[in-house]
């Protein structure tokens, strides 16, 4: 029998976020894979086996597009939260396609408050 999902899969490119991000996720109860590459973290999105949120941080990232447009057609854009700042994908255009956005500057208990309430209301591993 395979293991479950983890709540969380994360994406982000610097080690310092994206370690604060991960230890203070599992600090609230969740289990997360955090990763800094978009190929490692499609390897959690399999169907049947989807977390329940997906977590992407576009500061840093190679290709937000392409990564943002890959994860609406593998995730439902309402379990996606992503992180922008001034430079990288706009806000717009993030809500533009369904998923969650939020801002810099923001803090990790930001992120973690709103992946919580997300979590929540998206209870179930489906897909």
């Amino acid at each position: 029998m395979s293991e479950p999902p983890p709540d969380v899969v994360l994406l982000a490119t610097g080690w310092r976020p994206r370690a604060l991000l991960r230890a203070q996720l599992i600090e609230q109860g969740f289990e997360v894979v955090a990763t800094n590459s978009w190929p490692m973290m499609r390897r959690h999105l399999r169907p049947g086996m989807k977390p329940h949120l997906a977590i992407v941080d576009v500061q840093g990232l190679p290709d937000p597009f392409t990564v943002l447009a890959d994860l609406r057609v593998l995730m439902k854009p309402e379990q996606v939260l992503v992180l922008t700042a001034l430079g990288t994908v706009p806000v717009a255009e993030v809500e533009r396609l369904g998923f969650h956005a939020l801002q810099r500057p923001i803090t990790i208990e930001d992120v973690v408050r709103t992946a919580a309430r997300l979590i929540r209301s998206h209870p179930v591993h489906t897909q």
